[in-house]
């Protein structure tokens, strides 16, 4: 099994970690990205990711220092409402190794990483519509990603994808994966007196703490899936589907 997670704009390159960084898959490929996302300058920057000029200036520092910046573990560096919900920091060695093995985020720079991979400070959406020989980020790693993990599934054994990435990263698969590999995507609604309505704060933030329960529950069938209970969220089995499991939260 494999668990998708989207990374996060938020990063946090303070707080002390003591687990040991692995080497990212794509490095080597990461690097030269970054190289040319660097003599793009900040103008186009900003207008590529539609970002602030104040952003567009940090992540143009970031991209021409990114050789020489500080490293730390993927699951460490995003600090964002999924990984809030992950909660990396209070994780046992046996979770954070079981995922290592099994948890995967999706990156317009990296590609995939595993939880333990070093990473350099960066911000590029893998919906940017751009890069170094393709016409967008997507159209760059898609074959790459998908081989990667089609690999990682065939070394698990498995044909079993538990897909709690955005669908802006998810895009980079879709399609993709071989016919036989079943993809699995929970859907986190909030009842109101409307009626269930899609938040996006608490379906972030329920994406992480899905991923970490499967984590630290060792969960490999989907239909175990139904037990998730973290943070008020309850499986309405009225509302699922086998592919698309439902969980409500007042």
């Amino acid at each position: 099994m494999l668990i998708l997670l989207s990374p996060a704009k938020t990063l946090d390159y303070d707080t002390p970690f003591a687990e040991a960084p692995t080497k990212p898959r794509f490095k080597t490929e990461a690097s030269r990205i970054a190289r040319a996302a660097a003599k793009l300058g900040p103008a186009k920057l900003r207008d590529l990711m539609h970002i602030s000029d104040g952003l567009a200036t940090l992540n143009h520092q970031r991209f021409k220092t990114f050789a020489r910046a500080d490293e730390r573990p993927a699951i460490r560096a995003f600090a964002g409402d999924v990984y809030r919900g992950f909660d990396a920091a209070s994780a046992d060695p046996d979770t954070l190794a079981f995922a290592q093995d099994h948890l995967r985020i999706l990156s317009g720079l990296y590609g995939a990483l595993r939880p333990l991979d070093a990473i350099r400070p960066y911000r590029l959406e893998m919906g940017t519509r751009w890069a170094p020989a393709a016409d967008s980020l997507v159209d760059h790693w898609r074959a790459r990603v998908a081989k990667a993990l089609a690999a990682d599934l065939r070394g698990h054994g498995s044909k079993l994808v538990i897909n709690l990435a955005s669908n802006e990263y998810y895009a980079v698969l879709k399609g993709q994966l071989p016919k036989a590999v079943r993809v699995v995507a929970p859907d986190f609604r909030v009842c109101t007196a409307k009626g269930l309505m899609f938040h996006s704060f608490a379906a972030k933030v329920a994406r992480g703490a899905m991923a970490r329960w499967l984590c630290d529950e060792r969960v490999d069938d989907p239909a175990a899936l139904s037990g998730f209970d973290r943070d008020g969220w309850r499986f309405d089995s009225d509302g699922s589907t086998p592919d698309k499991p439902l969980f409500t939260r007042s």
